[in-house]
């Protein structure tokens, strides 16, 4: 397997380009919802409906100081492995072999401190707002092997008034390990919630992007 290899010059590279990336793309990281502060490591577990979801927990890993990581199929960060460099590391999904060596490895990650353990338990991209979810286990066994608690987020992406879209992210409460059907309804639940916003209020803003043409144009104006 492909491990993370965070840290370092090459690690400062990477995060600063994608902090850049991502600010550029997005008018900013909006979160409704506790964010764990604890020390002790969580296992953070999403829905996958964008190319950028990993990102997203990347920069809201950052907001909320914790040491992240992300699951990622091998064949993938065998193919951008500078993405190691933030944290990302690997599996090869139905290999049996490889999956109980990314479980302990992911455990022994949740074991540090601050740790942030992220999987997209659905195991492919899949269009927001699908139903029902259908998830792979390995959340549900490497929540028991680790012990941690389980933090279901779900990620949408937004246009509201704005040239660029917002990146909204809806986050449930914390819970132990539990069965496989658990982790489904949270992570339901949570996509409802977020599919009935239609606007930021009640969200806060943890990291701010770029402004559109617009916007721009009311702050010379003196109205931004």
């Amino acid at each position: 397997m492909i491990h993370a290899a965070k840290g370092g010059f090459p690690g400062w590279m990477v995060d600063t380009y994608v902090g850049w990336k991502f600010r550029s793309s997005f008018r900013g990281l909006w979160v409704r919802g506790a964010l764990e502060d604890s020390v002790a490591g969580r296992l953070v577990y999403a829905n996958h409906s964008n190319w950028w979801d990993g990102f997203v927990l990347h920069q809201l890993g950052r907001a909320a100081g914790w040491d992240t990581y992300c699951v990622m199929e091998e064949k993938n960060l065998a193919r951008y492995r500078f993405l190691s460099r933030i944290g990302a590391f690997s599996i090869r999904r139905g290999e049996a072999a490889s999956s109980l060596e990314t479980l302990r490895y992911a455990s022994s990650l949740l074991a540090r401190p601050r740790a942030a353990v992220c999987i997209f338990p659905e195991g492919e991209l899949r269009p927001h707002g699908v139903r029902s979810l259908k998830l792979e286990r390995g959340v549900e066994l490497l929540a028991r092997v680790s012990g941690a608690r389980c933090v279901p987020l779900c990620i949408r992406y937004a246009f509201f008034e704005h040239e660029r879209p917002d990146v909204l992210v809806e986050v449930g409460g914390s819970h132990a390990a539990a069965p496989l059907e658990r982790y489904r309804e949270e992570l339901e639940a949570a996509a409802r919630r977020l599919e009935a916003a239609t606007s930021l209020e009640g969200f806060t803003q943890v990291v701010s992007g770029a402004r559109g043409v617009a916007e721009r144009w009311d702050a010379v104006r003196g109205h931004g």
